[in-house]
């Protein structure tokens, strides 16, 4: 997630001057070096020593020991922390950073790595107007970003989109599986379960029709689409993926207190 940032970044026009970047294995510092000319380091106090934003792309595990290798420099130049780990709560980070520390919690999720990415983002009160702006734009140079009112609101968002993408890919798989049990060869319903998967997200984004309304007009009165969206209701997919939803969403909050 680290390299799709730093990516979308220079994308974006950043000059990779400006970008310094932290790793302790020298593999991963090669590879970030290959992409831009940024500088990289293996200490992360060295990394933040003048820096104005921090982004903290650490496992919630070592984000303790983390956190505090950085909480000199956060406090001296007043740098905004931006943390990507998944259920380390501000509150936990502050204990380390200090409580005028400005962070910025966000849920990106793997589409990132494309460009295409869906982030969610709650900010402690610390945090400027102009620090969201920072943040915003970083966010926004893999994706979109939506900002949340709540730290609890990140649950949810965890359970929509940072979780989403795999009950797309497993919709699709079933799918895949499907047109196999009906004939067809395992490349065809593949090549065409994707492609469809994509057709319909594009076309949901790119339509001001609802989904409700894009739905009907795929649905023929006595069709095919008819039976089989019918079918889905019969046999309670809503329910299904409010109930996974749920599992989700409960899951990031008990993520939260192990790590608190």
């Amino acid at each position: 997630m680290a390299s799709s940032i730093i990516g979308g970044l220079l994308e974006s026009g950043h000059p990779a001057s400006l970008i310094s970047a932290a790793d302790p294995f020298p593999d991963s510092l090669q590879r970030l070096q290959e992409m831009a000319p940024i500088t990289v380091c293996a200490d992360n106090a060295t990394a933040v020593a003048h820096a104005d934003v921090i982004i903290m792309a650490v496992k919630p595990q070592v984000m303790a020991e983390a956190t505090a290798s950085i909480a000199p420099a956060v406090a001296a130049n007043g740098a905004l922390v931006i943390s990507i780990a998944a259920g380390v709560t501000i509150a936990a980070m502050t204990v380390r950073l200090g409580a005028d520390a400005a962070i910025v919690r966000c849920m990106p999720n793997t589409p990132a790595l494309l460009g295409c990415g869906a982030s969610g983002l709650y900010g402690n009160s610390n945090v400027s107007a102009e620090q969201r702006g920072h943040a915003q734009a970083i966010l926004d140079a893999v994706g979109i970003t939506c900002w949340v009112d709540s730290e609890q609101a990140l649950d949810a968002i965890t359970a929509l989109s940072g979780s989403g993408p795999a009950y797309f890919f497993l919709f699709m798989e079933a799918m895949i599986d499907a047109g196999c049990d009906l004939g067809l060869d395992r490349d065809t319903a593949s090549t065409l379960a994707m492609q469809t998967g994509l057709g319909a997200a594009r076309m949901a984004l790119e339509n001001d029709v609802d989904l409700v309304e894009l739905r009907r007009r795929v649905t023929s009165p006595g069709g095919t689409t008819e039976r089989a969206v019918q079918q889905f209701e019969t046999d309670g997919l809503r329910q299904l993926v409010n109930n996974a939803m749920d599992a989700a969403a409960q899951r990031a909050a008990e993520m939260a207190q192990e790590m608190g």
